[in-house]
């Protein structure tokens, strides 16, 4: 039996489907197409001239680029090598951060984009494993230990004319055991740690997501996620190539805010019949869908809300659809669907069968107003460690507001902090084994002890099973609020439900760390909030207007407690007892948000150590105190 590793799989799909377009890339202001069979060649050349450099089996070459087809033949070029590739984010601009990565990994070599070229020429002198960086573009004057990638495709054409039988001696004695990469975590706590993920390790993933979510030859998705996410690596790439897919990717712009406005453009250009998805990126979507329509006027507007209650209505969970007293909405939402709905999927290419949702917790909601609209997004669930695919909802078996049931070959269980399995509907951590596994922490035993006991691993969310073996995940395990009685809670549903709810809170961090009360830190969103107040003649610069703010963002939060219109949702204990205003949001930028858009828990609360102290204190307590009314001062 054939090993079961990346190159083998490219392989096959390219003898399955050689004239498929495997990539779209803009060229000369239109998109142009990769078959199977091309990006074959070049990845051969490619490999050989990796392997003409002097590169060997086990050694570790960094990759840091925008998704690009060179970003593929680069990849697979390294694995065909037989070496491991260390994908790094193209958002990390912190020198000490990207060092860091590649003196742990050991890279030998870097391969770079122009646009990240100068990042690694600003370190490389202090990094003594680092001996080649090859460019993918033209940039300005070559230092000694920099070369073209057009040279190594060059050395490459020589060493397979040359050297032809060592080249397929070497990619095909990869082994599926061995390593392909080593992917580091975003590091919310300490220094990030390096994933090990094997051959097998992803092809396994990749059957396991086939068997969740299926990927016919005519599927192609643009690919917005950054490729180094390990949801857009298995899924977006090698689960599409393994069906014979496509991949196109986003138009690169002069900055990163550019490549995000070239996204709407490129979605019309390519009309993908498959987007994966995380919150943020699905929340940027409804923001835009409800400006749109919000600019038509307002009977285009109330029109589209009275669309969206008989959708919701004859929805429901996605598995009671059009059920019961459900069929009553029907004619309703198909005429509106017709009207409105359908020009709204135009907007999105007119092809769209689904979102696919990875990444943190997606709100329901968000969930319900794609299904309406006709493009479901379908959550699911999983991390880097295991490759990243655990479970999903699909066409055929979903529940919104679930993160669907686990792929077959993958065995899960819920656990207490003992590790005792617990039954169903009991919140517990979620715990796997299966082939997806990680093989460990690069360089950390420990670590990785900890995360693997005897062959399962402790991924450090919480979750539970409903009774028709959908799985719900709630939180972190690390991120839990704990009451001076000792009692815990996970923050993210409540954070969510809150940010959700109200058009006045941008953002929220709820505290309790064996406390009386619990707090929090909150981001308004100063636009809305500004709005606000001048509808109401207040300046946020007056004591009136101050405190108007305060009581405003105050009964946003009420909502929850009793007597609010979201009262009982959860418990009053774990509800914030007050909050301090923030100036500034938790950012990527600042180093409070991490690549994968999730707040660092553990840095907020260190940055924010005295605005937190100060709320358990009896001035501090009061929502009205000073600390909290200059911030207002400055909307």
């Amino acid at each position: 039996m054939a090993e079961r590793t990346l190159p083998q799989l490219f392989e096959e799909s390219v003898k399955k489907f050689p004239d498929n377009v495997v990539i779209w890339e803009k060229r000369s202001g239109q998109y142009e197409g990769i078959s199977y069979k091309e990006m074959q060649s070049r990845v051969h050349r490619f490999a050989a001239g990796l392997l003409s450099l002097g590169l060997k089996r086990g050694e570790r070459v960094a990759l840091i680029s925008e998704g690009r087809a060179d970003w593929l033949m680069s990849e697979l070029g390294i694995l065909y090598a037989g070496a491991v590739n260390v994908p790094i984010s193209v958002k990390i601009d912190e020198p000490t951060e990207l060092k860091f990565r590649l003196a742990h990994s050991g890279s030998r070599m870097a391969i770079v984009s122009g646009g990240q070229w100068s990042k690694i020429r600003a370190i490389k002198g202090d990094l003594p494993d680092l001996e080649r960086i090859i460019i993918l573009d033209k940039v300005e004057g070559l230092e000694p230990d920099e070369i073209y990638a057009e040279e190594v495709l060059h050395q490459g054409d020589l060493f397979l004319t040359a050297h032809f039988r060592e080249f397929e001696e070497t990619w095909t004695s990869v082994k599926e055991s061995d390593l392909a990469n080593i992917c580091y975590t975003s590091g919310t706590t300490a220094d990030p740690k390096g994933i090990m993920l094997t051959h097998r390790n992803y092809t396994s993933n990749v059957e396991h997501s086939l068997s969740l979510v299926e990927c016919p030859p005519y599927y192609v998705t643009l690919l917005i996620l950054p490729w180094d996410h390990a949801f857009a690596h298995t899924c977006g790439i090698y689960g599409m190539i393994k069906g014979g897919a496509a991949i196109a990717c986003v138009e690169s712009g002069k900055s990163a805010l550019e490549t995000i406005k070239n996204i709407p453009k490129n979605i019309r250009e390519i009309r993908p019949t498959v987007i994966l998805s995380v919150p943020s990126l699905a929340k940027s979507f409804k923001k835009n869908i409800e400006k749109a329509i919000s600019e038509k006027g307002p009977k285009i507007e109330a029109l589209f809300k009275k669309g969206l209650e008989a959708a919701y209505e004859y929805n429901g969970e996605g598995w009671n659809r059009g059920q019961g007293k459900r069929k009553l909405k029907k004619q309703l939402y198909f005429l509106i669907d017709k009207l409105i709905f359908s020009q709204i999927r135009k907007n999105f290419g007119g092809r769209l069968e689904l979102f696919v949702g990875g990444g943190a917790l997606l709100d329901i909601e968000l969930q319900r107003f794609f299904y309406a609209l006709g493009m479901p997004m379908f959550q699911g669930y999983g991390l880097t460690e295991a490759s990243p695919v655990i479970s999903a909802n699909n066409q055929k078996e979903h529940k919104l507001g679930s993160s669907g049931k686990p792929a077959r070959a993958i065995e899960v269980k819920i656990c207490d902090e003992n590790g005792n399995e617990m039954p169903i509907g009991q919140k517990g951590e979620i715990v796997i084994r299966g082939e997806n596994v990680m093989a460990g922490y690069w360089k950390n035993e420990k670590a990785s002890q900890e995360a693997i006991r005897q062959g399962w691993l402790y991924t450090g969310d919480l979750g539970y099973f409903d009774q028709d073996g959908y799985l719900y995940v709630v939180g972190r395990t690390k991120s839990l609020m704990i009451a001076n009685d000792g009692e815990k809670y996970s923050p993210e549903e409540i954070e969510e439900a809150i940010t959700e709810a109200s058009p006045y809170i941008e953002q929220i961090m709820l505290y309790n760390n064996q406390s009386p009360y619990t707090v929090a830190l909150v981001v308004p969103n100063k636009e809305n909030l500004r709005l606000w107040l001048k509808s109401r003649k207040l300046d946020p610069r007056t004591p009136e207007g101050q405190e108007a703010a305060l009581k405003l963002l105050e009964s946003e939060i009420a909502h929850f407690r009793e007597g609010g219109k979201e009262a009982g949702k959860f418990p009053v204990r774990w509800l914030p007892a007050t909050f301090a205003v923030l100036g500034e949001g938790f950012t990527e930028q600042n180093r409070l948000m991490n690549s994968t858009l999730k707040i660092v828990r553990p840095k907020i609360v260190e940055f924010y150590k005295n605005r937190i102290e100060f709320m358990f204190t009896s001035e501090g307590k009061d929502i009205l105190n000073h600390q909290n009314r200059t911030i207002i001062s400055r909307l």
